[in-house]
């Protein structure tokens, strides 16, 4: 799953180049197996390594800044929060060919669920709005802005580009409409909190139903924190929305970001990976749906 280029300026990665950079930079862990992971990803490769750990490679140039990214924030962030984050063992730098930085994760255990499928809706959307407001109350006063804490209105040009080349595989007056509403709701006014900025069913992990580990910090930073409430489309059912919703403590205004949020995400998500990604198209398609028929 998604060992395909999605853009032209990815490098080639594979499990002997792995195996090389371990090696040769991390001699301890050099006989210890390497394997590919599926992941439905976009920014970096995966493989696991051993049985408990895992190597993460940018794939492709504007993915490396986030490898210093990570190792910074993740041991600050980790501690103040309810369910396990990725646990830095080793930082590479280039070699064996590969010309940038990479990461050692400590395993973590759990699967990522299936919009459609979830097992338990309701207890899940409880463990993720305690995920979310844990986040929030940690110091931000030295975080780093988020590329997606910014105002909708900045992402006003892109979502509808993107519309324009879904003509005829979406219903692009009724998102346009969606769209415009989302885009009448108040700004954030309040100071910037942290948010984890790309809250999915790649970037969560679960076990017997429950929240079991959140993954990919990749995004993480300060702003608005509407951005985190992608996920009442993303992944819970309609059924479990309300309960997330009031776990969380979102009003109108937020609510309304939050679904601008999860539908510009999927709506330039989904020409872009339509051929390259099916998983992260589906699920882009998925929360289209979800939101047409909020207002149906």
């Amino acid at each position: 799953m998604c060992a395909v280029k999605m853009r032209e300026d990815e490098v080639d990665i594979d499990t002997s180049l792995v195996r090389r950079l371990v090696a040769g930079q991390f001699p301890r862990w050099g006989s210890l197996p390497a394997e590919r992971l599926r992941s439905a990803g976009t920014e970096n490769a995966m493989f696991r390594l051993g049985a408990d750990m895992v190597v993460r490679l940018p794939r492709y140039p504007g993915a490396v800044a986030s490898v210093a990214h990570e190792q910074r924030w993740l041991p600050r962030l980790s501690p103040l929060l309810p369910v396990p984050t990725p646990e830095p063992l080793g930082r590479g730098g280039p070699g064996a060919g590969f010309a940038w930085p990479w990461s050692v994760y400590r395993w973590l255990d759990g699967r990522n669920p299936v919009a459609g499928a979830v097992e338990r809706p309701g207890p899940l959307a409880e463990d993720l709005a305690a995920f979310v407001r844990a986040l929030r109350r940690i110091d931000a006063r030295e975080g780093p802005p988020g590329h997606r804490g910014v105002p909708l209105a900045a992402r006003d040009t892109a979502t509808r580009e993107a519309v324009a080349r879904l003509a005829g595989r979406v219903d692009t007056a009724a998102v346009t409409d969606r769209w415009a509403e989302a885009l009448r709701a108040p700004e954030h006014t309040g100071p910037p909190v942290w948010a984890h900025g790309d809250l999915g069913p790649g970037n969560v992990l679960v076990a017997d139903g429950r929240l079991s580990a959140v993954i990919d910090f990749d995004c993480v930073g300060v702003g608005d924190p509407a951005v985190d409430l992608i996920v009442a489309w993303n992944l819970l059912p309609a059924a479990a929305r309300d309960t997330f919703r009031r776990a969380v403590g979102a009003d109108d205004a937020e609510w309304a970001r939050g679904r601008g949020w999860a539908l510009s995400i999927s709506l330039i998500q989904l020409p872009y990976y339509w051929e390259t990604n099916p998983v992260l198209a589906e699920n882009s398609r998925h929360v289209i749906r979800e939101i047409l028929a909020e207002s149906a």
